[in-house]
């Protein structure tokens, strides 16, 4: 009855502890991008069983588990649980330090181009804009 269930759920969590790992070791992977759709796949396929077990048993499906089944289960949430926390943390830190080097990035080249620029207000007092200065990056690392 959950078997397809636990089965998305497991290789959900292998995939979060892969992608974890591998970020550890390195902060650039190229099939970063192929892993979240993987994700996202894994992430519908459990919310349609759900759905699902939901729909042939109205009534709350869970009670209707038997003892193993609810263990299986539950053993499988929870191992899904602290993946997703892990996954979570080392994706945060990751977008993170890339937020920081762009800034980095950014200050340097409008300090470099000092692309700054004054304007008169409606008071007639001056200001300075700091004009983003205009960056390029290479998508192949």
């Amino acid at each position: 009855m959950i078997t397809q269930l636990v089965d998305a759920m497991v290789s959900l969590t292998a995939l979060m502890e892969e992608e974890s790992e591998r970020l550890v070791r390195t902060p650039y992977i190229p099939e970063l991008g192929e892993i979240a759709n993987a994700k996202l796949r894994l992430a519908g396929r459990i919310e349609a069983e759900v759905a699902r077990l939901k729909r042939e048993n109205p009534e709350d499906w869970l009670e209707t588990l038997d003892a193993d089944s609810r263990e299986t289960l539950s053993d499988a949430s929870q191992a899904l649980r602290d993946a997703s926390i892990v996954n979570s943390r080392i994706l945060s830190r990751q977008i993170e330090l890339s937020s920081e080097i762009m800034a980095a990035i950014a200050a340097e080249a409008q300090r470099l181009t000092g692309s700054r620029s004054t304007t008169y207000s409606a008071c007639g007092g001056l200001s300075g804009i700091d004009a983003p200065a205009p960056i390029s990056v290479n998508a192949r690392l």
